[in-house]
């Protein structure tokens, strides 16, 4: 690792031990370094693939947390932090992606990108969701129940599981369980309304 990146990887942990402290501008500071990174790696991910490959949020979320961030330097609420931002930063990364691919087709159909569970959510066959369908009815949810929209951007945009979302979000399982599926419901109906409306 070079001179130049232990720095960046250094001045990277210490944003985010402020922003596990209660300093929100460390968000500001941090989520450029993340969204860059993040795009970088879906890029290469999507360059070295076949073009319907499937992108995997974990994946790339956790790549980024290992290249960016000193883990020896961090506890759990960091971890925690850090997960918070790197879903909503996946979300824009993911979000821009599509309407990229939407604008190389000149107003055709957006590329889909399946991400985990959301075929089983709105009871598509495989095709993917419209990422943008997905980020526009999520920011009606957040205005609705900050709460659930958030167990849903964990779980879509971060590829975590049930409870790994909850314990961030910090409810039970129970509670997560019963929020998730309830969430799910309420977007899949959005989003099959949405459908409906442009056909």
């Amino acid at each position: 690792m070079s001179e130049t990146d232990r720095h960046s990887r250094s001045e990277a942990t210490v944003t985010l031990k402020r922003l596990t402290n209660g300093h929100a501008a460390a968000a500001d500071a941090l989520a450029p370094l993340l969204y860059d990174e993040l795009r970088r790696l879906a890029g290469s991910l999507l360059r070295s693939e076949r073009a319907d490959h499937t992108l995997q949020p974990t994946a790339l979320v956790h790549e980024a947390y290992v290249k960016l961030l000193d883990q020896r330097e961090l506890g759990a609420d960091d971890r925690a932090a850090f997960m918070g931002l790197a879903a909503t930063v996946m979300r824009r990364v993911l979000v821009d992606h599509a309407r990229g691919k939407k604008r190389l087709k000149r107003g055709g159909d957006a590329r889909r990108v399946e991400l985990e569970d959301i075929a089983e959510s709105d009871g598509s066959t495989g095709d993917g969701l419209d990422v943008e369908a997905l980020d526009t009815v999520l920011t009606e949810l957040a205005r609705l129940d900050e709460r659930k929209a958030r167990l849903v951007e964990l779980r879509f945009f971060c590829g975590l599981d049930e409870k790994d979302a909850a314990e961030l979000v910090g409810i039970s399982r129970a509670t997560a369980s019963r929020e998730w599926r309830m969430a799910r419901s309420w977007l899949a109906r959005e989003i099959s309304k949405r459908r409906e409306a442009q056909a």
